[in-house]
């Protein structure tokens, strides 16, 4: 049996269905990634699993017991999970070995004294020993959630739930974080954690969930989903690739709306003026290349432009797609000045003819 089995999960908002039916086992000792764009249901997902969201349908196995069902003791059930969360909710009013030995000391009815022992010895793995007795507000945003993932362990969880847990944190203090949580995964911990750190989920996770639609768009190893994703959302995620269209639909269009469009989109994105300007010269070279040779004087224009930027790989592509005659500029035996200038500003340039139309694509 896995440790934890989820099936057919609903959440909704109102008339904004988040969750749409999840379905999900968690193995003992896994370490389980969920990345996604913001609002996809992540940590909706995350928090329904402790019931810190209700769900609307489904069912929740927590290690045999039902959280979900009718009458089951939610408390007793959630006790077996710990939750670390973006901000650190320690108790202001009390010390840091108060706010670790609060709970099995009421809760588990474990002795002061065994209390201590464990939150000294928790503390030493996580290089806070000498901050036993400090107040949280003297404590930095790292030094804190370093105790909140303590706090957690205090209860003896059999699995972690990270919801962000580095999100809040001035980046010099994100690194301390992931180092707990990476020795946590050496120590088999069974984990799903809702990251951001793209290089982090791949180093630490056994299986990473990318979430879009309203649930689980596609799941696989770290190298699967990192290196080779296979649907389009989880491609244009990975790559963090960023569009501009433009449509043509007339000879006379209007080229200062195109070169302020590619201005505006290269600014946006941290391109250089050099790139903003070739991406301007080569569309306009292309584009006049097109209208010259693929259509007749009466002819009906419909030139649809696209320019994709992949953050990760800082690549510039151009696409264009045009009806009418087919023409490749690239395989004329005597290049004309608009070739040359495209040809001279390319990596890599690509033609084809499919279902009637041409298809080009150069590569900056």
């Amino acid at each position: 049996m896995s440790l934890i089995e989820i099936k057919g999960l609903k959440k909704s908002f109102g008339s904004l269905e988040v969750l749409k039916g999840v379905d999900l086992n968690v193995e003992q000792g896994e370490r389980i990634a969920i990345i996604g764009g913001s609002g996809c249901g992540k940590s909706v997902f995350l928090r329904s699993l402790s019931m810190l969201e209700k769900p609307d349908e489904g069912e929740i196995i927590i290690d045999g017991r039902a959280i979900t069902a009718k009458g089951a003791d939610v408390d007793t059930i959630r006790r077996s999970m710990g939750m670390v969360f973006q901000k650190f909710h320690l108790f202001s009013e009390m010390d840091v070995m108060d706010n670790l030995c609060l709970a099995p000391t009421r809760i588990l009815k474990m002795s002061r004294a065994d209390a201590e022992k464990k939150a000294m010895d928790l503390l030493s793995r996580v290089g806070l020993a000498n901050r036993a007795h400090a107040w949280p507000d003297v404590l930095s945003g790292g030094q804190q959630q370093r105790i909140a993932i303590c706090r957690c362990l205090m209860m003896e969880p059999k699995v972690l739930l990270f919801d962000e847990p580095t999100s809040a944190l001035d980046p010099t203090m994100v690194g301390e974080v992931l180092a707990v949580i990476r020795m946590l995964a050496k120590r088999e911990m069974t984990m799903l954690i809702v990251t951001h750190e793209m290089n982090f989920a791949r180093e630490v996770a056994d299986r990473v969930l990318f979430f879009a639609d309203g649930g689980i768009y596609e799941q696989g190893t770290p190298d699967e989903i990192f290196d080779a994703p296979k649907r389009e959302k989880t491609i244009t995620f990975i790559r963090k690739i960023k569009n501009f269209d433009f449509e043509i639909d007339d000879r006379q269009f209007d080229l200062m709306k195109l070169h302020g469009g590619i201005q505006t989109f290269g600014e946006k994105y941290g391109l250089d003026r050099r790139q903003i300007y070739h991406l301007q010269i080569c569309c306009e070279e292309l584009i006049y290349e097109l209208l010259n040779h693929c259509y007749g004087k009466d002819d009906a224009v419909d030139l649809k432009l696209e320019i994709l930027y992949t953050e990760s790989e800082q690549e510039t592509e151009i696409s264009l797609r045009c009806g009418g005659r087919f023409y490749d500029p690239f395989s004329q035996s005597e290049d004309g000045l608009s070739v040359t200038i495209l040809k001279k500003m390319s990596k890599r340039t690509e033609c084809r003819r499919e279902d009637g139309y041409t298809d080009i694509s150069i590569k900056l």
